[in-house]
């Protein structure tokens, strides 16, 4: 009797309970921080010539694990995949410039923490202007205080002239590209419209849908935009993979459709300030501040 209760308490020392050994942030963040930088190699081959930085990308997704709760209990193979669509397209990884976001999301498939990637307002516009052809781009919000009117059909009109002061509520969102052979497009679209799509996002109450309403309805009409028009390969597969989670870093992989699983995406709190970064990340470029960013996008 007493040999078997020895057995039992010493069985019971070793053993781990699996909810800590799955789910710990703590044993899960160091293991994503060594992952990013084991990337780096693999994010200078991936970013676009014009992109020369690829520390700076990293730099910002370490930035990223440690600022967005439950970031860094993600899958590595998600946050790879996510990070090196990121690389690939030549968008930063975090929220400051509003070009693509990192957003963890709880999969109820396979009972994990995944990372979605939402491509931002700023990185299709960008993604836009790299096209041979792009001449113009304007995005704007409509009030309800302001003169607009517009018509589609053989000779299509859109006209909008702001009010001054006191605007009003939003009421349609419109977006109008200019290509360099003189031809032009535009989209308009409700509030409610918005609002039907957005409400089919599985981020629709958290991420920039929570903090930046106002960019993610005007990069909705601009997604609209955009299946009317010719778009370089990059733009192309920037649409293809926003709202999708791929697993596979490999380059090759940027050409195959990500998956769109139903989940739930997590809360996050407000912004707060970033810790101390790891000492095997000392002299990295500095991730770019909130406030300067957002005064450089404007």
């Amino acid at each position: 009797m007493s040999t078997n209760l020895a057995e039992r308490v010493a069985a019971r020392r070793t053993h781990t309970p699996a909810r800590q050994t799955t789910r710990g942030t703590a044993a899960q963040q160091p293991n994503l921080v060594q992952f990013v930088q084991s990337m780096r190699g693999e994010i200078a081959r991936a970013l676009p010539a014009h992109v020369a930085n690829p520390e700076r990308i990293a730099r910002i997704a370490l930035t990223e694990l440690r600022r967005v709760e439950h970031l860094a209990e993600c899958t590595q193979e998600s946050f790879g995949g996510a990070l090196m669509t990121c690389a690939q397209l030549g968008l930063e990884p975090g929220g400051a410039l509003g070009e693509a976001y990192l957003l963890p999301f709880w999969n109820k498939r396979v009972r994990a923490y995944e990372v979605q990637l939402v491509v931002g307002y700023q990185g299709m516009v960008k993604l836009f202007w790299q096209h041979p052809a792009a001449a113009g781009l304007t995005a704007r919000t409509v009030y309800e205080n302001d003169k607009f009117e517009y018509e589609d059909g053989l000779d299509p009109v859109l006209r909008h002239k702001p009010a001054r002061s006191n605007r009003g509520r939003p009421t349609d969102y419109y977006a109008i590209a200019r290509m360099s052979n003189g031809g032009s497009a535009f989209v308009v679209m409700s509030g409610e419209d918005v609002e039907a799509i957005r409400r089919r996002s599985k981020s629709r109450d958290s991420g920039p849908w929570s903090t930046d309403y106002d960019a993610m309805a005007r990069k909705t009409v601009i997604r609209q935009l955009f299946k009317i028009l010719p778009k370089s390969s990059e733009l192309a597969r920037a649409v293809a993979h926003d709202e999708g989670v791929r697993r596979d870093p490999t380059p090759e992989a940027l050409d195959v459709p990500p998956d769109y699983i139903e989940g739930e995406v997590v809360e996050q709190e407000s912004a707060s300030q970033v810790e101390d970064v790891p000492a095997e990340f000392t002299g990295w470029p500095e991730a770019t501040e909130r406030a300067a960013a957002e005064t450089a996008s404007q």
